[in-house]
């Protein structure tokens, strides 16, 4: 019976063996507004119009139809310094608290408005006035978030002060609270929850893409979210880096590794990768080369994690980090280290034969850092890619993603 598919699933739903965290959750939410109005105190505007859908999710545990928002954005949230939060164009039945009123909006995409968005624009310059004489202010700077150019330009016409709202919620979400941690290390379990069934069922013949539907199922099964990629690679996949899972079906001898880029239960992200050895008939044990690979891969994730520490620049961390061969350096993963919460987030820190990173900073205790590591040369077949999850503590770090490293490849 196909209905037994599900029904007889006694592995997916992860509180099954293992307690869900009892979350506070009106002390998580009061947490990430009081975040969001310190920046917003700070960038000197008195309101900010929040539209990604990490943003609202942050601010008042938004969820509806997250994908479609990031692409065709309908919903919208004015947040006050003071006063009360305004939610436009939802179709959720069950909303926060926080959130003060429904009302009806303006298009601001395509989808809804077509050729008229210049026209909406100006409604939307004019329901934030009237927005800031509601809440009885005279300031009339305003923080806006990933809009159309329209938006800003009617807004300045209506005289009005515009700056980037991406400043306040990326700033806001940067030191995570006891509970947003609480959070995460239950999300990490979830995905290495999904990695352990794929190591499970991983063998000759099983495709790429069976393997990463049971990482996005455990997820799905466990209240999660979505995946910001499907990185998993097997045999000559694996070189060059950042190839998407596809039919192709894994071999005896192949390595196989993945990166979970999981938004995960409560919204929060679990961002792991591993790198598997797949054996089969007639190849039972990795080449010496997969071994040096995969050695080079863990020595470099390791010293870089006994770098980390609050108050170490990003500019000091790059200039300190581990240097692979030149070999490596063409196929080298974008970053060494970025920081995550709900998704990928500031800082990210370049491997620095790359050149001088963007912009400066300091590492702080609160931060939740990913450290990376991939390590393939050109024109070979095989590359691992690997990457640990830490907490940046008062002094030193906690590692949060715990999955071990495969020891076939570590003798």
């Amino acid at each position: 019976m196909p209905d037994k598919l599900v029904l007889d699933d006694d592995w997916s739903d992860l509180s099954r063996g293992q307690s869900l965290p009892n979350i506070n959750v009106e002390r998580l939410g009061a947490y990430r507004l009081a975040r969001l109005r310190e920046q917003l105190q700070l960038s000197g505007a008195a309101m900010c119009v929040l539209v990604n859908p990490v943003s609202l999710r942050y601010a008042v545990d938004y969820r509806t139809y997250g994908l479609f928002q990031s692409h065709i954005p309908t919903t919208y949230l004015f947040v006050p310094l003071d006063g009360p939060i305004i939610i436009y164009n939802t179709y959720a039945n069950e909303l926060s608290p926080a959130i003060s009123e429904v009302r009806k909006g303006q298009p601001i995409s395509f989808f809804d408005g077509g050729m008229q968005l210049g026209r909406a624009a100006g409604d939307f310059a004019s329901d934030v006035a009237e927005y800031l004489q509601e809440l009885g202010t005279d300031n009339q700077r305003v923080a806006v978030e990933y809009v159309n150019p329209s938006i800003t330009l009617a807004l300045a016409k209506r005289g009005l002060d515009v700056v980037d709202g991406v400043n306040i919620t990326e700033q806001a979400r940067v030191i995570k609270s006891d509970d947003e941690i609480t959070c995460m290390r239950w999300a990490i379990a979830v995905a290495e929850h999904g990695i352990a069934k794929m190591k499970e069922v991983m063998r000759p013949g099983v495709s790429e893409l069976q393997l990463w539907g049971l990482l996005n199922y455990t997820n799905l099964a466990n209240n999660g979210d979505w995946h910001d990629g499907r990185m998993l690679a097997s045999g000559p996949r694996t070189n060059p880096w950042i190839q998407e899972a596809s039919p192709r079906k894994v071999e005896a001898g192949d390595l196989v590794g993945f990166d979970t880029d999981m938004v995960g239960p409560f919204g929060y992200f679990a961002d792991i990768s591993r790198t598997f050895f797949c054996a089969g008939k007639g190849t039972t044990h990795p080449s010496t080369r997969q071994k040096q690979l995969y050695q080079l891969a863990v020595k470099e994730v390791e010293y870089n994690l006994s770098l980390v520490r609050p108050g170490l620049s990003f500019q000091a961390f790059q200039q300190q980090a581990y240097l692979q061969e030149t070999e490596f350096h063409q196929n080298a993963y974008p970053c060494i280290a970025h920081a995550v919460g709900m998704c990928d987030e500031f800082p990210r820190i370049d491997p620095i034969f790359r050149g001088p990173n963007y912009y400066d900073g300091t590492l702080q205790a609160g931060m939740v850092l990913c450290l990376e590591s991939y390590v393939g040369a050109v024109g070979e077949r095989d590359g691992v890619k690997l990457e640990q999850q830490v907490l940046i503590t008062e002094d030193g770090y906690e590692l949060l993603s715990q999955y071990p490293y495969e020891d076939c490849l570590l003798d």
